[in-house]
């Protein structure tokens, strides 16, 4: 496996980065990883590495980088509070563009064969929503994708597989907003919707408190079925 920072061009013609990991074979399908609010840090560019050892070219491009480029924090309170303040100055639809714009820098690697995905956590859940409206992946997964239940008025446009994934305790994200996106996807051919029990918002991420490793396996899992069955 090997790593290192890449750059993506957008259609503005500006440029940004992404870090980027290759499986040990050198070349594989492709992964755009979307990151929570706290930047590229460490968990993502570890969850990017976790895919690559699975076979996988993933990508995960710099959200934020009109904001603050390079922005790696951690999950104290003062840094949440600065992913927060990020998060609220993005335009999410300039973002979307710009991860499509990462996808199709990521098609265009000679380490990326065959289909890519989308697959976002929080705030990259909705991005990997979004870049599914936008026609530049194969498949999206939204990992409790804070604010797709405002934005359902897209789900008429995404044509690619998807899979969301809920967490039953999340304080962030309620029910009757999960039943939403059930019920704008209840026609849609090949996508799942996971409501974990028991479970909190966040918990993918071993770095962070809500972390729960048998949920977290489990959804890997289906994961890595749904993307293998592209």
């Amino acid at each position: 496996m090997a790593t290192r920072w890449i750059d993506i061009r957008t259609p503005d013609q500006q440029t940004f980065g992404g870090f980027l990991a290759t499986p040990p074979t050198g070349s594989g399908p492709g992964i755009v990883l979307i990151q929570e609010i706290f930047g590229v840090n460490k968990h993502i560019r570890d969850v990017a590495e976790q895919y690559a050892l699975d076979g996988f070219t993933v990508l995960a491009p710099d959200l934020f980088w009109r904001q603050e480029p390079r922005a790696d924090l951690g999950y104290g309170e003062a840094d949440f509070g600065k992913g927060i303040a990020l998060m609220q100055k993005i335009d999410a639809a300039q973002a979307a563009k710009d991860m499509a714009a990462a996808a199709h820098a990521l098609r265009a690697l000679p380490e990326c064969v065959g289909k890519i995905a989308a697959v976002g956590y929080c705030f990259g859940g909705q991005m990997a929503y979004r870049v599914a409206a936008e026609g530049a992946v194969d498949a999206a997964v939204c990992y409790y994708g804070g604010g797709i239940g405002a934005q359902l008025a897209l789900a008429s446009r995404i044509t690619c597989p998807m899979q969301f994934h809920y967490a039953e305790k999340d304080g962030h994200i309620p029910l009757t907003e999960v039943n939403a996106v059930k019920q704008a996807f209840a026609q849609h051919p090949s996508t799942t919707v996971y409501v974990h029990a028991g479970a909190d918002h966040g918990f993918n991420c071993w770095a962070r408190p809500m972390y729960q490793q048998r949920t977290a396996a489990f959804a890997r899992g289906r994961v890595l079925e749904f993307l293998s069955a592209l």
